[in-house]
């Protein structure tokens, strides 16, 4: 299937093939402290961005395929490929992808001869994979095959479940590796589909793995994506994972501290996949993060944000920036799946309590005038196995903040959520995203510059995670709006456009701009323009 793209009609772009090249101007700034006095100052960078529009055939291996998850996306995939419709209490549902930013949401392009906005799918403004050309395969320590994981799941209504079953039958998982010490001990009667032998034995069976379906599927490009169950953290210290060679050494001695997710990591770095970390345990312990900028291979994680989290980011990002001071947030969420069977086990829990704590740190200490220096509010998460709820999620959650002359304010907040309906999408986001990084490279204009890529850690996917994996050096961004403008202000640098500012100047001010003036009586439209097809 074709995508029809939007064309820019600029000098400083250049569609060349099978590249789009941007002559950009970049507006950064700096800011120093001096004598009490914060000095800001501007600056002008000139860059050249191109982009190759050549669409790989794309291969996604999940970890964990035959959880709710992974076969919620592997339906899905099949479900949207067919463009399938079935039966329901309350009438016709047709399959989509509501949830995913690549696929359902738009892009403001700018203002139309009339001055209304125009928007566009995310998806057109640069040549993305198509998600009906994904080609899907992984491991898991259940020996189910998929179909039958999809029905074990309960996640989709059966009309449409009855519709894809033989399909998914036929798919079977990798075995997959298990360590009892990583996982709750209430996994064990799944594990029946599993690699053995030492560490770096079931680190090569990995790769061989890999080799294995890219041969036999014919695809160009595979990346991996942890979705399996949460593990615990793993011990970081000097001699063990500190470093690439430390790390290495510690896979071939057979160290404990050397968990399965980490191990696929490094299989899918020395394969050269980028590889996805959808749970929040350690898996990228240093070690694996220089092992990535060695091999020039892209990681990104940790932990899907799908439903509470993303809220609390919104939220408390509303609050600070509304100059109202959150003081205690607590979290309470029960669900019935076999990762919430999982997180009920205290080491697992813990990995997750911590991706969902954090996710409030960097809008806290972006407000000086309402915290102080170590100042954070009161934070509690609490998460409950309850089967009977099965994939359907209930979060409830408390904000208390002290607004102005000592009141209080207290949201209370009651969310019920299908886990896996939420986290299928933003499995094909990170997919397509991250691959989407990948041919994409930057220089300035400078003499003797060369193109350089993304840095191996693609902070670029922190919107679609709970805690954010960044570059040594970079801020850790948690704000789910400064997340999603990056990923789109990319997007229109790619193709030669301002970032969205919205200061809107020609609306604002009178005969400022004057192609923009409207005669005094024209009513003005009710909503706004949306590209379809490429057409306006």
């Amino acid at each position: 299937m074709v995508t029809e793209m939007i064309h820019v009609d600029s000098p400083n772009v250049s569609y060349n093939g099978n590249q789009i090249t941007v002559d950009y101007e970049y507006s950064m700034t700096s800011v120093k402290k001096i004598d009490n006095r914060l000095v800001v100052t501007p600056e002008n960078v000139s860059l050249t961005i191109a982009t190759d529009c050549h669409v790989p055939k794309l291969g996604l291996m999940l970890v964990g395929w035959g959880g709710n998850n992974g076969s919620t996306i592997t339906a899905a995939l099949e479900a949207n490929r067919k463009k399938l419709e079935w039966r329901t209490k309350d009438g016709i549902k047709k399959a989509n992808w509501y949830g995913s930013i690549t696929q359902a949401s738009t892009v403001l392009l700018g203002s139309d001869s009339e001055g209304q906005d125009v928007h566009a799918p995310m998806n057109r403004l640069v040549p993305m994979i198509n998600p009906d050309d994904i080609v899907i395969d992984g491991w898991d320590i259940c020996i189910d095959n998929i179909g039958d994981a999809m029905r074990k799941a309960k996640v989709l209504d059966v009309a449409l479940q009855d519709q894809v079953y033989d399909k998914l039958s036929k798919f079977m998982p990798r075995p997959s590796i298990y360590d009892s010490d990583y996982i709750a001990a209430n996994q064990s009667s799944r594990a029946k589909n599993t690699i053995t032998g030492t560490r770096y034995e079931q680190y090569q069976q990995i790769r061989a793995d890999i080799r294995d379906f890219k041969a036999k599927s014919g695809v160009d490009k595979v990346i991996i994506l942890w979705t399996a169950n949460t593990e615990r953290f793993s011990t970081v210290e000097k001699g063990l994972n500190e470093t690439a060679a430390e790390l290495e050494a510690s896979l071939i001695a057979n160290h404990s501290e050397i968990s399965p997710s980490t191990i696929f990591a490094m299989a899918s770095i020395a394969e050269g996949c980028t590889y996805i970390n959808g749970s929040p345990q350690n898996t990228f312990v240093p070690g694996v993060i220089e092992l990535a900028e060695l091999h020039g291979v892209y990681i990104a994680g940790d932990d899907f944000k799908s439903g509470q989290t993303k809220l609390k980011s919104v939220l408390v990002d509303f609050l600070v920036s509304a100059g109202i001071k959150p003081v205690s947030i607590v979290s309470y969420n029960h669900l019935g799946n076999n990762d919430g069977k999982n997180l009920s086990s205290p080491q697992q829990f813990r990995s997750k309590e911590i991706s969902k704590s954090n996710v409030v740190d960097d809008m806290v200490s972006s407000n000086n005038i309402l915290y102080a220096k170590d100042e954070h509010p009161d934070h509690v998460v609490v998460i409950k196995y309850v089967p009977y709820v099965g994939d359907s999620k209930r979060a409830l959650d408390e904000y208390t903040s002290e607004i102005m002359m000592g009141g209080h304010n207290t949201l209370v907040i009651h969310n019920t959520c299908e886990d896996s309906l939420l986290a299928a999408p933003l499995i094909l986001d990170l997919t397509i995203l991250a691959e989407l990084c990948t041919r994409i490279k930057i220089k300035r204009n400078v003499p003797d510059a060369k193109f350089t890529s993304f840095r191996s850690v693609l902070s670029l996917l922190s919107y679609l995670c709970k805690a954010p994996l960044v570059p040594n050096g970079a801020p850790v961004v948690n704000s789910l709006f400064r997340q999603r403008s990056a990923i789109e202000n990319i997007l229109r640098a790619c193709v030669g456009l301002p970032p969205n500012s919205h200061i809107a100047l020609e609306h604002r001010f009178a005969n400022l701009i004057n192609d923009r003036e409207q005669p005094a009586n024209k009513k003005a439209k009710t909503g706004p323009a949306i590209i379809a097809n490429g057409k306006h």
